[in-house]
Formats: structure tokens, C-alpha cells, sequence
């Protein structure tokens, strides 16, 4: 374990490759999903009350960032017109999945299913942009996805008390950012339906 403090570092790098990745939109480099980015910013909003009421403190900063960091780019996608990516029904489809997964959440009010709920509502946001980052990887920026797993590798490093509720959501967060770092940094997604075309 390292010192809790350590996940400010981890915040600072949340917000830098946010406000990387809102610049980029704004530019109209990037084309972030908007029903992916406003449930983005949700979901860890109502992970972060739910740690805050179960006691969780500086582990709880992690998770607030993302969902800070992403309301930021949801913002910044109305600022260029042309910076944002359509909405399809895979994108309704799992924003309604998200929404059910948040609603559940408020019906039940307790930490751990809240939790699991969160961390349900922010996989269905994110089908969407993990699907584009599989088949179009120069529409997103790979910095914000980095500097995400890298802060949730710090949480997860500041952790003493190993409950659910501590490590859930960081842990998830981590596995989901590396996962989007990798194919869109490498184009994974790319090199593969190539190979096999």
C-alpha cells in the first residue's frame, strides 16, 4: 500500500487527459458519443455518494474525477458542431440499460449494490465507444483512457481496507480504460478485422 494521498496524482492525471481529450473535441479532432460520455459522468457520480455514505475517503476522489472528467467532454461536444458521433439504437439500447442499472441503484440505496450497479450503468454507456474504438480508432483520444487507468492503478495501490466497496469501481474503471487505451493506441481493432478480411 502507498500513501492515500498518492490518488491526487491520480486525479491531476484524470483531469489532464479530460481536458486533453475536451480540447481535441472542441478541435473536432476526436468524436466522442455523447450518450457514452453524459452516462460516463453519471454513473461514477452516484458510485462516488455511494462510497462517500459507506465511509470510503481519499479512494472516493478517483471516482469522482470520472465522472468530472467526462462531463467536461460531454460540455465540450456541443461546442463543435460537427465533434460529436451520431447516436444509433446500440446507443439508446444501452443508455436505457444504464439508466435501469442507475434507477435500480436509487430503489435499493445500499453501498455495495450501488456499486455494482454503477459500475453495470458505466459498461453499458460504454459499449458504444468501446465498439468504436474497435472499428475506428482515430475518432477518440487514447491520453484520456491512459491517464484513467493509470489513476485507478493508483487508487487500487492506496487501498488498506479491501471491501467491495472500496475497490469495485476502481478496479472496473482500470480494466475498461486500459482495454480502450489499448485499441485505440494501437488499433487493435483495426490490425485484426484486416488480418481477417
Amino acid at each position: 500500500m502507498i500513501d492515500e494521498k498518492f490518488v491526487i496524482i491520480g486525479a491531476l492525471l484524470n483531469i489532464i487527459g479530460s481536458a486533453t481529450y475536451a480540447y481535441h473535441t472542441v478541435r473536432g479532432k476526436t468524436k466522442p458519443n455523447r450518450v457514452t460520455w453524459f452516462l460516463w459522468a453519471l454513473a461514477p457520480l452516484i458510485a462516488v455518494s455511494a462510497q462517500w455514505l459507506e465511509g470510503v475517503t481519499w479512494a472516493a476522489l478517483m471516482t469522482f474525477m470520472v465522472g468530472f472528467g467526462p462531463l467536461i467532454i460531454f460540455i465540450a461536444s456541443f461546442i463543435n458542431k460537427k465533434a460529436y458521433w451520431r447516436i444509433t439504437k446500440l446507443d439508446i439500447i444501452c443508455g436505457a440499460i444504464s439508466v435501469l442499472a442507475i434507477i435500480l441503484w436509487a430503489a435499493t440505496g445500499q453501498g455495495i449494490v450501488a456499486v455494482l450497479l454503477s459500475i453495470l450503468a458505466d459498461f453499458a454507456a460504454g459499449i458504444p465507444t468501446l465498439i468504436k474504438a474497435y472499428k475506428k480508432p482515430e475518432t477518440e483520444h487514447y491520453g484520456v483512457f491512459r491517464n484513467g487507468a493509470i489513476s485507478a492503478l493508483i487508487t487500487l495501490l492506496v487501498i488498506d481496507n479491501w471491501t467491495f466497496v472500496n475497490y469495485g469501481f476502481a478496479l472496473y474503471i482500470f480494466l475498461i480504460c486500459l482495454t480502450l487505451y489499448l485499441l485505440i493506441k494501437f488499433k487493435i481493432g483495426k490490425i485484426f478485422l484486416k488480418a481477417t478480411a
